[in-house]
C-alpha cells in the first residue's frame, strides 16, 4: 500500500468533484476550495443559473476548471443527469459532497405536509439519490470514491421551528453510517460534516440576537466561515482519512460543548 507524503494530502489534481447546491451561499465556497486544491468541480445548481456562473467565473478567474450543471437533486431524473453529465465533462467522478438543502422555519403545530415534504425531498432525499447515483458510477470506475454529507449540529441538537429540518439533518447522519458500512468494500468512504451557524452576508443585521447568543456560547466565540467547512470537506475526501468511513466531524466552533443545565 502506497502512502502519500502529507504535502500530497491535499492535491486534488486529476480528480473530479460534485458540490451539490453550490450556486450560492456554504456551497459555493466548498466549490472553489476543492478547485483550489485542484479539483476539476461540477457547480451544480437548481435554480441559481446567474450564481452558479459567478462561481464558475471565480474559480476558472484563479486558473481552475469548473462547470455548472443544473439538476433538482431531490428528483431521480435530476440526481441521475448530473453524474452522467459529469462525467460526460469529465470522464470520472471522485468526489460528492451532497450540500444541496433548504432551511426554512415552520413552527411544528402550523406546518403542512408540503412543507415537511419539501425539507425532507431537499435534504434527505437529495442525499440518498445523489449517493446512489454515484457509488454505481464509482464501483464501475473501480477506483473507489468519497463522499462527504452536509449534515448540521440540528441532527443532534434540534432547534425550535425547524423540526422538518431537524430530523432530516438526523436522518442524513444515521444514512451516512449506514450508506458507509455498505459501500466500503467498493473502496467508497463516506462521511459527514455538521456545521453549525456560518456567516453570510447581513447576517449580522438580520439576526443580531441569534449571532450575539452564538458568539457567547461558542468556544471560539465566532461564526464559522464557508472554509471552515469546505476544509473538513477536503480533509474527508483526502488521503488523510483513509480510514475514515460512517463518521460526522463537527464544524461548530464548539458550540455544542456549552453546558445545558
Amino acid at each position: 500500500m502506497s502512502i502519500p507524503h502529507p504535502h500530497q494530502f491535499f492535491d486534488f489534481s486529476g480528480q473530479a468533484a460534485i458540490v451539490t447546491g453550490s450556486g450560492s451561499g456554504l456551497g459555493s465556497g466548498i466549490a472553489v476550495r476543492f478547485a483550489q486544491a485542484g479539483a476539476k468541480v461540477v457547480v451544480n445548481y437548481r435554480s441559481s443559473a446567474a450564481g452558479a456562473e459567478v462561481v464558475v467565473g471565480e474559480i476558472e478567474a484563479s486558473g481552475g476548471t469548473a462547470v455548472s450543471i443544473q439538476a433538482d437533486v431531490s428528483q431521480k431524473e435530476g440526481a441521475r443527469r448530473l453524474i452522467a453529465e459529469t462525467v460526460n465533462h469529465f470522464g470520472r467522478l471522485d468526489v460528492l459532497i451532497n450540500n444541496a438543502g433548504l432551511y426554512p422555519l415552520s413552527p411544528l403545530v402550523d406546518m403542512a405536509e408540503a412543507e415537511w415534504d419539501l425539507v425532507m425531498d431537499s435534504n434527505l432525499r437529495s442525499t440518498f439519490l445523489c449517493t446512489q447515483a454515484a457509488a454505481r458510477q464509482m464501483i464501475a470506475q473501480g477506483s473507489g470514491g468519497t463522499i462527504v454529507n452536509i449534515a448540521s449540529i440540528e441532527g443532534e441538537s434540534p432547534a425550535p421551528m425547524h423540526s422538518h429540518y431537524n430530523a432530516a439533518k438526523g436522518a442524513v447522519l444515521i444514512y451516512t453510517a449506514a450508506a458507509a458500512q455498505e459501500l466500503g468494500t467498493h473502496g467508497i468512504r463516506i462521511n459527514a460534516v455538521s456545521p453549525g451557524l456560518i456567516w453570510r452576508e447581513g447576517i449580522e443585521e438580520a439576526w443580531p440576537e441569534g449571532v450575539e447568543r452564538w458568539q457567547k456560547a461558542a468556544p471560539l466565540k465566532r461564526l464559522g466561515l464557508p472554509n471552515d467547512v469546505a476544509d473538513a470537506c477536503l480533509f474527508f475526501a483526502s488521503p488523510a482519512a483513509s480510514w475514515i468511513t460512517g463518521a460526522n466531524l463537527r464544524v461548530d466552533g464548539g458550540v455544542l460543548t456549552s453546558q445545558t443545565y
